[in-house]
């Protein structure tokens, strides 16, 4: 039986870029990202339109032990006390579906929400939705309007089910360009995604604005705003789009208790939208089957833990605050945020930099739009950011 000579680092790459091989991709930060084969340049670097593309980590070292992992949106204090004593408690009854339990929870966000339990539809994290809507929605091709950059999940696997992307780029201002997104609507268009906050520019675009959107555009088609980053904001529960649901527009609304609530890895998301749109989604796919017993009591808990919530606020500002002055001491600009993350712009080749920030054991995510190069870097706690901005002293100055 005849052999083939593979070079090893050809396969590892290969291999890791690859549907099941991009299992091992979130331990480089690669979490937001669905699990399928990615569309690459010349260089290795993952291409989502003509004018967004991200810096891929080099893989043929294997994975990096990191001493600061700024690269996946991740909430370094969680879960809140309250949720983990209630995991625990409730990890006895593991061996059981949690569709009582479920209900509860349904119930509870739908009081938080201001809308009804028929409006609400749970899933394993936001992304599971994000994604689930896509393959429902364009199993029979049409398009997605977004912007450019934008949060890809959704895209991504809208694409990989036969839809086109439509993508429209941010304003000056990095806001969604609202006017020209409504332009970009044709006969095939059947979802606009807005992800407000935005990521990964961690921008947001004028509530009032937005509301003016939703309600006009969802009367031509669904809009899908994703609001995993609201509560990061002070005045969160007034900038979401979730009071249009019982004005009867339809509007989706994504949320996710992976970012604030700090349970990324408890998987627990949901949407809300009109029943008649989360009846699509359910006639072909099951939402909260894929929580985990007791990631549901954690969840219920969660909601409860107030002063939790105002920590992971309050941590996540001073900890971008500090970054942002250390920026300003290295002279570089950067771009306000409104998240548990912020991007600036990068005077070095994007694959470069993240070589050399992981020899320095720090994750960060790095990529070329507006026709420059930025590094993405999330919050970490105080500790974490001081070894960023050490790393990035070395790197750059």
């Amino acid at each position: 039986m005849g052999t083939t000579n593979i070079n090893r680092r050809d396969w590892i790459r290969k291999s890791m870029l690859t549907a099941g091989g991009a299992m091992a991709l979130p331990y480089f930060g690669f979490a937001e990202t669905p699990r399928m084969p990615l569309q690459l340049d010349a260089k290795g670097n993952a291409i989502y339109s003509p004018f967004f593309k991200e810096y891929l980590p080099n893989l043929e070292t294997g994975m990096p032990d990191l001493v600061a992992k700024l690269n996946a949106n991740e909430n370094p204090y969680g879960p809140s006390p309250m949720a983990l004593e209630a995991f625990k408690n409730a990890a006895a009854g593991g061996n059981r579906y949690a569709w009582k339990e479920l209900f509860q929870l349904v119930g509870k966000i739908a009081d938080f929400e201001g809308v009804q339990s028929k409006n609400i539809m749970m899933g394993p994290g936001s992304s599971d939705l994000l994604e689930k809507t896509a393959m429902v929605l364009f199993m029979n091709g049409g398009n997605v309007v977004s912007a450019d950059p934008a949060y890809m999940s959704l895209i991504r696997v809208a694409e990989s089910v036969g839809a086109t992307w439509k993508p429209v780029p941010l304003k000056d201002d990095w806001s969604h360009d609202l006017k020209a997104m409504e332009e970009a609507i044709d006969a095939d268009t059947k979802l606009v995604y807005i992800c407000n906050p935005n990521n990964p520019t961690g921008t947001i675009t004028e509530h009032q604005e937005l509301v003016d959107f939703c309600s006009r555009v969802s009367q031509k088609v669904p809009v899908f705003v994703d609001e995993a980053y609201l509560w990061f904001l002070e005045d969160g529960a007034k900038k979401s789009m979730v009071s249009l649901v019982n004005e009867g527009k339809d509007v989706i609304i994504a949320r996710t208790f992976s970012k604030i609530h700090g349970m990324a890895g408890l998987r627990v998301g949901y949407i809300v939208a009109q029943e008649s749109t989360l009846n699509k989604l359910q006639n072909i796919t099951r939402g909260g089957m894929g929580i985990s017993y007791p990631s549901v009591y954690a969840a219920i808990a969660a909601m409860d833990d107030v002063a939790f919530i105002d920590k992971s606020r309050n941590l996540n500002a001073e900890c971008r605050d500090y970054v942002y002055q250390s920026l300003d001491q290295m002279g570089i600009e950067y771009v306000p945020s409104h998240t548990s993350f912020l991007i600036f712009p990068i005077e070095m080749e994007g694959k470069a930099f993240l070589d050399k920030m992981t020899e320095l054991k720090v994750g960060v995510r790095a990529f070329e739009f507006m026709g420059k190069n930025w590094c993405r870097v999330s919050m970490g706690t105080m500790d974490e950011m001081k070894m960023f901005t050490a790393a990035l002293n070395k790197v750059l100055v």
